[in-house]
């Protein structure tokens, strides 16, 4: 099962990433106006996320990648507060903000998530 959520995991952010250079444009009108060079921080966190989710395939770099991955995680939630608090009216997309603010604890699940599969060593039970 772990090696299942990490090959998914692994494919959720490598996807998320290469969106961010495919289209930066949506990222940039949900990035939040007092941070600098939005552009410059729109393509280096696809470029996190796509060396993160590749990063936690292989064990040798699994543990690396994962702390990556929740610090960036960490790093992105004032975009996601930017989300909720703005709506996504101005993108085009027609969603009702309370789902943005809905989706602000899921933030937690994504840590937990990661370190589960790269973080946290697999029980061993002897008997």
């Amino acid at each position: 099962m772990r090696t299942f959520l990490r090959l998914l995991l692994a494919l959720t952010f490598t996807l998320a990433g290469v969106m961010h250079f495919r289209a930066a444009s949506i990222y940039l009108k949900v990035m939040p106006p007092f941070l600098p060079f939005p552009l410059a921080l729109v393509y280096l966190s696809g470029a996190a996320e796509i060396a993160g989710g590749l990063g936690i395939l292989p064990s040798p770099t699994r543990k690396l990648a994962g702390i990556g991955l929740i610090a960036l995680l960490i790093a992105v939630f004032p975009a996601n507060i930017q989300m909720a608090v703005q709506g996504t009216g101005q993108l085009g997309i027609d969603v009702p903000r309370w789902i943005w603010w809905a989706r602000l604890p899921f933030q937690a699940v994504f840590i937990a998530w990661v370190w589960f599969v790269t973080l946290q060593s697999p029980s061993i039970h002897k008997k």
